[in-house]
Parts: C-alpha cells; structure tokens; sequence
C-alpha cells in the first residue's frame, strides 16, 4: 500500500495479553515506526502507550482503522467510522461480517478484508 506509513492508524482491539493478535499486531507497527492508536474500551496502557476507549477520544481522527474485534464489535465500529468521517477500515481475518461490508460499502467506506494487513504490508 502506497505511503501507508504515514497514515494515522487506529487498531481497535489492542490488548494487553501478549499472545492475542490485537497486541501483537500493535507491537509490532509501534516497532516499524507507524503512526498508530491503539483503542480497548477498558482503557489503560499497552507498551506505555495510552489505551483510547472509543474512536471518538481519539485527538486525531485516523485515515485508517485495523479491527482485530468479533464481527459484532466491528459493525458498531464501522458507524463510529461513519460518524468520525473516515474513510477507510481493514477488517483483519475473524472480525468481519457480510453486515460489517456491506454498511462500510453503503457509507463509501474502503473496506478490506479477507486479508491480513500484517501480510499484506510485509510486516509478518
């Protein structure tokens, strides 16, 4: 993905367990130097970076929004993305649904999916 780098990015689904992907897959752009936000709606901090509840506490509205969440989280995600103005969402692997899709298709949302950004972006 082109300039993908200096992209805000939001994961939402960050944790603190260093065995789930939602912290693995933070880690690691931390690691290669992305711009990124990491959201958990209990908060607090991951690899001293502060834990953001909500899309919306966010100081800056991300160009971009990973979700390592179940489907059901996802879709209230892509309405918090319709809300917030952005404009593209990339559903990792077990965090989409056909509802999910289609109301990001239906909001002129980019979505992705069916694809690891991790992969995708020869990080893993």
């Amino acid at each position: 993905m082109e300039g993908i780098k200096d992209k805000e990015i939001a994961v939402v689904g960050v944790s603190g367990k260093e065995y789930k992907f939602g912290f693995k897959i933070f880690r690691d752009l931390l690691k290669y130097g992305f711009k990124v936000s990491g959201i958990n709606p209990r908060g607090g901090e991951v690899l001293g970076q502060k834990i953001y509840r909500t899309l919306k506490e966010l100081k800056n509205t991300p160009e971009l929004v990973i979700t390592v969440v179940s489907p059901e989280i996802t879709e209230r995600v892509v309405e918090d993305c319709k809300e917030l103005g952005i404009k593209e969402i990339w559903m990792q692997p077990g965090s989409e649904s056909d509802l999910a899709i289609r109301k990001a298709k239906e909001y002129g949302i980019k979505v992705i999916y069916n694809s690891c950004f991790m992969l995708e972006n020869k990080i893993w």
